[in-house]
């Protein structure tokens, strides 16, 4: 079913904010509201964007080969912006001669695929305001098809990311197919090919380095792909699996296994994102729970203004059907549906008395003349260990409108009917996130991500080197944030990922 759109959910509430201000003629408020970000009468709904987000569980999964031992750095761009892009991305060089790729940055998947020619339903422009690619193998002199009897092909098929037929011979290609819950799908076949990227050494010089890695080549798109408003050419996946990048990297000795991120919150947007380990004081780590396909933490609690909330701990306890996820992927972040309401009922009652509560649309919804955070009240996440997550109203507010007033709506959705908490870029923006996959753990920290960081190198020698701050040089295809969204585009995506046959990863 499809809900209105997000111009008619902000028209509503700009009525509900005048009949308010009518009713109060102490403090007046505008008889109407100026959006903050204008979205146009083609606007995507925000019902509609939560549908996305509970479609789009991507799973990719990538390997490199070879390097020069050091930190491996990736220029990030996008922004967790609903109003301005609604995903992070990165960009990847593939093949000889190098061609440049744009991808979405992962965490919840393990696979590297990309466009390639020729291509059934891709699409060929973006309203990201990037050029998109297509990668073709035949023209690639390093290039080589992966086949069924490829040992990679074999533990792909094991962890259900390839495709060969019973009646395949040997010299068939290693095939895959991903199917996503909102009926879009993308299938192809993996290949061999170089990636170049720049490594980061100790003594702070950059490397341009290269390595074989192995890759989706994707001919089939279909649903929600298909569509121009948010197209990327791939999708680059940081998740644990045997094939994936960290993993990889490795066990080739190219880089440690960990990666960082720190994805900055401003409406530009862009960030830091390195296969290597961020060290920054006040960081904290807390166990990954093992044994599992995504990044799992064991939530213990959720306290508003200090003050615990009586929700059962078991809500949170990981199974096949509950568990709380790390997710770059994600948008929004979502709770677990018997968390949501004492969630949502704490907030309320906890900001200041200066402002207004109002429901638009079935979303809980607030008009304030004052600041975020001297309005709202802050969210702590107790972890395993007692290791606390600190949570700003940035961290869970969306601004809807604003002039003299402004309207924030909690941006967290409900989990409608499943116990599985997660949390995408609207918690994970403005902190370092550090994936300690040697240590199996995960560790944070509030941070400025438009400042440079420290990183270990993969020596081992107790060396740091100060990065985030790097570019690719000349980039024609650098994405302006000023003109990026075209009429109404609102993008946000979370993965649930249904592979092959409709199981769930």
């Amino acid at each position: 079913m499809r809900p209105p759109e997000v111009a008619v959910v902000a028209v509503a509430a700009l009525l509900l904010v005048a009949a308010a201000a009518a009713a109060e003629s102490a403090a007046p408020l505008p008889a109407a509201l100026r959006l903050e970000r204008a979205v146009p009468h083609k606007g995507v709904a925000l019902e509609e964007l939560k549908r996305r987000d509970a479609a789009r569980h991507r799973v990719s999964r990538r390997r490199l080969l070879g390097g020069v031992a050091g930190v491996v750095d990736f220029p990030v761009e996008g922004s967790a912006n609903p109003y301005m892009v609604g995903l992070y991305f990165t960009r990847v060089k593939l093949g000889n001669p190098a061609k440049e790729f744009f991808v979405q940055i992962d965490t919840g998947s393990d696979i590297l695929w990309v466009t390639c020619s020729p291509c059934t339903g891709c699409p060929t422009s973006s309203g990201l305001n990037i050029q998109l690619e297509s990668f073709s193998p035949d023209s690639s002199s390093t290039s080589s098809r992966i086949t069924c009897s490829d040992d990679r092909c074999t533990a792909a098929l094991q962890t259900g990311e390839a495709v060969c037929q019973t009646s395949d011979s040997s010299s068939s290609p290693c095939g895959y197919t991903f199917t996503y819950g909102d009926g879009s799908g993308t299938s192809g076949y993996y290949v061999s090919d170089t990636m170049f990227f720049e490594t980061v050494m100790g003594n702070e010089q950059t490397a341009n380095s290269s390595a074989s890695i192995v890759f989706g080549c994707s001919n089939s798109q279909s649903g929600d792909l298909t569509k121009a408003d948010r197209a990327v050419d791939g999708i680059f996946g940081f998740g644990q699996h045997q094939l994936s990048v960290v993993s990889q990297l490795n066990s080739l000795g190219v880089s440690p296994k960990v990666f960082s991120h720190c994805l900055k919150g401003s409406d530009n947007g862009g960030g830091i994102l390195v296969l290597g380990e961020i060290v920054e004081p006040g960081l904290v780590y807390t166990p990954l729970v093992p044994s599992q396909p995504h990044y799992n933490l064991n939530l213990e609690s959720i306290a508003v203004n200090g003050q615990k909330l009586s929700i059962d701990s078991s809500l949170f306890t990981t199974s096949n059907t509950q568990g709380t996820i790390v997710d770059s992927g994600t948008t929004l972040a979502y709770l677990a549906d018997g968390a949501y309401d004492p969630f949502v009922s704490a907030i309320a009652a906890a900001v200041s008395p200066s402002v207004r509560s109002l429901v638009s649309k079935g979303s809980q919804c607030f008009i304030t003349s004052s600041s975020v955070d001297s309005s709202f009240p802050t969210v702590t996440l107790y972890f395993m260990g007692g290791v606390a997550m600190t949570v700003k109203p940035e961290n869970y507010l969306l601004q809807q409108a604003s002039d003299n007033n402004v309207l924030w709506c909690i941006g967290w959705q409900r989990n409608q009917g499943q116990e599985i908490t997660i949390l995408g870029d609207l918690v994970l923006k403005d902190k370092i996130f550090v994936y300690d996959l040697a240590n199996m753990r995960m560790g944070w920290a509030d941070y400025d991500c438009s400042m440079s960081v420290n990183v270990t190198t993969s020596s081992g020698k107790n060396q740091y080197v100060n990065t985030g701050q790097f570019d690719v040089n000349g980039s024609a295809r650098r994405a302006s944030y000023k003109s990026l969204i075209p009429a109404g585009v609102v993008t946000m995506l979370v993965h649930m990922l249904i592979l092959g046959s409709g199981s769930r990863r």
